[in-house]
């Protein structure tokens, strides 16, 4: 659905967006991050038609967005973090102006109703939208997004200065969303793109320096692959038992977190899946265990670890990932073999 090529963008002599690949399928939801200036806006804006590019190529649908922007632009519905909204009118006049400005040829009525219901207005409609909520001012831009029903929704923040009651509402309705459109997300709330996301793509200093699953990222960041098991009883006893099973490297007790239990983080041998041999004898031992589960990295701290310049990554905007190290100054440089073992 979206395909970028060897996109760069200059302004002047700062190089904004520097040589970026990355292809979207239908259907997908991604997670668009990075730190401010980053150079995360300047892509949307170049998908959206709104900035030109300086050099690569960009096709929405097959749609090349500098040569066919009018074709590309019909399957877009773009998001900015400030919803372009007309306070003066109500919300059925304002996706009335926006249905006309836009060409769509649905019938107008049925289509905006159908619209209005989906992200759930259909109860302030006929109200001015200098009068409403923030929660539901955004509804009604994520409702001028899809009108003409296009493939890709860009939605930039959409969820910015919204309670956590209206960002569970707007995280909702993403998620339905995504069952029908092809879906780019960008925020600032990791927690948010992590709950809906299933891919997402990293971009620091104007390159892309992740690109996979959360999951995938997890695991591929994470040193140890440990676990943590929640185990009724007494730290020694327990200590003793989870050490006595065949494939544990080490046993750390992480203390009290629920009264009457300890908290255990749990290393295995390398390439081991212990969990099955360590819930085997708990039970033999009559130890209860309560939980066992993977010591996976949160989004916010593979993000963290990615945009501070010191971790090594592998980017993956195609099948094949490549080793790569970015740099202090920004840039970054591909690992072979021999320089992989030594560093």
């Amino acid at each position: 659905m979206i395909s970028v090529t060897g996109l760069s963008k200059r302004y002047g002599t700062h190089l904004a967006v520097d040589d970026v690949s990355f292809s979207i399928k239908k259907g997908e939801i991604i997670g668009f991050l990075g730190p401010n200036g980053a150079g995360k806006s300047t892509i949307m804006n170049i998908l959206t038609g709104y900035l030109s590019l300086t050099q690569g190529d960009v096709k929405i649908d097959g749609f090349d967005i500098m040569e066919n922007p009018e074709q590309a632009k019909r399957r877009i519905g773009y998001l900015p973090e400030i919803p372009p909204l007309y306070l003066d009118m109500t919300v059925m006049e304002y996706l009335g102006f926006i249905y006309d400005i836009k060409k769509v040829s649905f019938p107008k009525g049925p289509h905006l109703g159908e619209i209005v219901k989906l992200v759930k207005i259909d109860n302030v409609k006929d109200r001015l939208i200098k009068n409403l909520s923030k929660g539901y001012r955004q509804r009604v831009g994520i409702a001028q997004a899809l009108v003409g029903n296009p493939d890709v929704l860009i939605l930039d923040e959409p969820t910015v200065g919204l309670d956590p009651k209206q960002i569970i509402e707007i995280r909702n309705l993403i998620a339905r969303l995504g069952k029908n459109h092809t879906i780019i997300l960008s925020s600032h709330i990791l927690s948010e793109v992590q709950a809906v996301c299933e891919r997402v793509i990293i971009i620091n200093r104007g390159k892309i320096i992740a690109d996979d699953t959360p999951d995938m990222l997890s695991k591929n960041l994470s040193t140890d692959h440990s676990l943590v098991a929640r185990i009724v009883g007494e730290e020694k006893e327990i200590t003793a038992v989870l050490n006595s099973v065949l494939g544990v490297r080490s046993v750390v007790c992480l203390g009290c977190h629920e009264s009457g239990t300890l908290d255990f983080q749990i290393v295995p041998e390398e390439g081991m899946d212990i969990r099955a041999a360590v819930s085997s004898r708990l039970n033999e031992r009559k130890k209860p265990l309560l939980s066992l589960a993977a010591n996976e990295l949160t989004l916010e701290q593979i993000f963290l670890r990615l945009t501070d310049g010191t971790q090594e990554i592998a980017i993956k905007p195609e099948e094949n990932a490549v080793r790569v190290k970015l740099e202090d100054d920004g840039t970054i440089t591909e690992l072979n073999e021999e320089k992989e073992e030594n560093e």
